[in-house]
């Protein structure tokens, strides 16, 4: 197969699982792993792609029509039908996410080192553990770092990167995925944007899931906090599952079955604190 069609369709799957490997696109493509650092080098050289050691993600910031297929030009711009309009996902309700957090926090160890993710839940965890001694704090968001940064018993590691334009805080790109990688963490706490029926934990920003599922890999467990109004929601980037999960913190027992495939998974349900709040 000639670059003209292997290019697009590597473009395709970086877009579809946030990240390519070398050695998996030689052995999908059966070519030698040259060619396809090649590959990853033009894609890069056009602003399609970054490098990233053993691969390539998705640009932090893609110049216009960096994933339009070679050749082909954009249509014009023009009225275009009204489409309906994607169901909301719901706001971060913080009482709700402060318990969430306390309980989770309380499942960390004295002298934990920890990752804690982007995003309203792993912020409440970083609020939780203002008072936690001999803490290892690593984070790709400026305000966890920040909140933390009053606990003068907690040592913080910023990962770089690019900030993301949505007001999140979060570090993306190339750097932080590379420095997250150089830990060996004893958890990974983060949130989800939604949790689908298959037990798929959901973002909407597929740089912030790469990011998230590479600090996963790094730790022994991962530790998940989500709302139950996040529950059979949809997202489009995928973080991981359920199955990857040690333990689920949520404030309402999730639908039968996927309390089932939790329970077949080993992934713990905590909604203790969340029904211990209640009846205060």
């Amino acid at each position: 197969m000639s670059a003209t069609f292997r290019r697009p369709e590597i473009l395709e799957i970086a877009r579809r699982d946030g990240r390519v490997t070398v050695d998996g696109l030689a052995a999908h493509f059966g070519v030698a792993l040259q060619t396809i650092r090649r590959d990853l080098a033009d894609l890069a050289e056009e602003g399609r792609l970054e490098r990233v050691h053993g691969g390539a993600i998705l640009p932090t910031d893609p110049p216009p029509g960096a994933f339009l297929v070679p050749g082909l030009r954009a249509a014009p711009p023009q009225a275009a039908p009204r489409a309906p309009q994607r169901a909301r996902l719901p706001l971060a309700d913080a009482g709700v996410l402060d318990t969430l957090a306390a309980a989770c926090v309380n499942a960390l160890p004295e002298g934990a080192s920890v990752f804690l993710g982007a995003g309203p839940a792993p912020e409440a965890a970083a609020r939780a553990l203002l008072r936690r001694r001999g803490l290892l704090a690593v984070t790709n968001s400026l305000h966890v770092a920040a909140t933390l940064s009053e606990n003068p018993d907690c040592e913080i590691v910023l990962l770089g990167g690019a900030v993301a334009r949505s007001g999140s805080g979060a570090t993306l790109g190339a750097m932080a995925l590379e420095a997250v990688e150089r830990f060996k963490l004893d958890a990974a706490v983060i949130g989800c944007a939604a949790l689908d029926r298959d037990g798929d934990v959901l973002e909407m920003d597929m740089r912030l899931a790469v990011v998230h599922r590479a600090a996963m890999a790094q730790a022994r467990r991962t530790l998940l906090i989500c709302e139950s109004a996040r529950v059979l929601r949809s997202a489009p980037a995928r973080v991981g599952s359920l199955r990857d999960m040690a333990a689920l913190f949520t404030d309402r027992a999730p639908p039968p079955a996927l309390a089932s495939l939790c329970q077949g998974w080993d992934t713990r349900i905590d909604t203790a604190a969340a029904r211990a709040a209640s009846a205060a």
